[in-house]
């Protein structure tokens, strides 16, 4: 069985693991969904959004699912899915409505609250919503990208990595993804800082990533340890990049989006929760096929959300250091966790059964691509 649109594999990849947003696709191998009609003007209604065939069908009777992602090209999965109409092609006439999120917890109180069903999401906050709730809200279901996290400095104040200690460094809110990593790094450097004033050897400044290249341009930081395409604006406000987070990892990949579910809505609707997983799959290997048509789909996505397209020079190195991927990279999120423990921001937590992969490793199979792993951590 076939995903429709998909052709199976002669040799299936593992995971396209490695494969960057900008990679070049394989001609042998590429998926047209282009020419199957996927994001083309004639999908979309006046408004551009994706249309509902005339014939299509509700997918057990739901009239919609609710999904959500933040407006940060680390969910460009979401972004591009939503801009090309490509999970609404899988959902039929259960309609895709989608809402925006600036930080983890407001997504997770969103979920909680049931205005969303699925959404994307970073690790950080999966973790915490689900220990939070002793593992009854929320099931990690896919992975969605790795990568795009770095720490940008001012190159007058900081030129080695030893010079971060006593400087401001900016990450995005107390206990998110980068704000966890930042302070482990931190600590196997052998630095001090408490963990929830962001005081000692060095100061962590929580600072919002959209005033974050403002409050650098003012000098009232020196730096900072933040995902794209926040990075890429310091950048092109000076800023040197002085370490990819991608380097402190084995294979160069860690989860920093995954897609996670309501276990209610799961559980009443497997075949929608099914079809937007086809969605995902079916985006990324657009991503990966068409890699510019791709980024300006992004691109155009956050022109609506925020009233202006990001430019060239930040777009291109930003997309170029995030990876695509359907792998959820399991292990690397339970180590995730083991830094926040760490850092004095979590207790240890059981995070067995956070995943159900079940869905996604259906419709991998159905695509001729090799199963996910959740690393022991996946429903009893």
């Amino acid at each position: 069985m076939r995903i429709p649109g998909i052709p199976a594999r002669r040799k299936p990849r593992a995971h396209r693991r490695g494969r960057t947003a900008a990679a070049a696709a394989l001609p042998l191998l590429a998926l047209t969904l282009s020419a199957c009609g996927y994001g083309s003007d004639s999908d979309k209604d006046d408004n551009g959004k994706a249309k509902i065939a005339a014939d299509a069908k509700k997918i057990e009777g739901l009239d919609q699912v609710k999904i959500g992602y933040f407006p940060n090209l680390t969910h460009g999965t979401a972004l591009v899915g939503d801009q090309e109409g490509l999970f609404q092609k899988e959902l039929g006439a259960t309609k895709a409505t989608y809402s925006q999120f600036n930080a983890g917890p407001s997504a997770i109180e969103a979920l909680n609250s049931k205005s969303i069903d699925i959404s994307w999401i970073g690790p950080s906050p999966a973790i915490n919503g689900y220990t939070k709730s002793d593992g009854k809200n929320l099931r990690i279901i896919g992975g969605s990208a790795s990568g795009g996290v770095k720490l940008v400095v001012n190159p007058k104040k900081i030129k080695s990595l030893d010079d971060v200690k006593g400087k401001k460094i900016a990450t995005p809110q107390l206990g998110n993804t980068q704000d966890v990593a930042f302070l482990n790094w931190i600590k196997t450097k052998g630095w001090k800082v408490d963990a929830e004033s962001g005081k000692g050897d060095v100061s962590v400044v929580r600072t919002d990533n959209k005033i974050t290249p403002d409050a650098y341009k003012s000098g009232s930081i020196d730096g900072a340890w933040v995902p794209e395409p926040t990075a890429s604006k310091l950048v092109s406000e000076g800023a040197k990049v002085l370490l990819d987070e991608a380097d402190l990892w084995p294979d160069k990949k860690f989860v920093i989006t995954n897609i996670i579910v309501r276990q209610e809505f799961l559980k009443e609707h497997p075949k929608v929760v099914e079809a937007v997983l086809r969605g995902a799959v079916k985006t990324n290997q657009f991503i990966e096929d068409n890699p510019e048509k791709a980024k300006a789909a992004a691109n155009a996505k956050l022109k609506q959300h925020s009233g202006k397209a990001l430019p060239a020079n930040i777009i291109d190195p930003a997309w170029k250091s995030i990876q695509f991927i359907n792998d959820p990279l399991a292990a690397t999120l339970d180590t995730e966790a083991e830094h926040a423990v760490k850092a004095g921001l979590l207790e240890q937590p059981d995070l067995k059964g956070i995943y159900d992969l079940g869905p996604l490793n259906k419709v991998l199979e159905a695509a001729g691509e090799p199963a996910v792993e959740d690393a022991g951590l996946g429903v009893k």
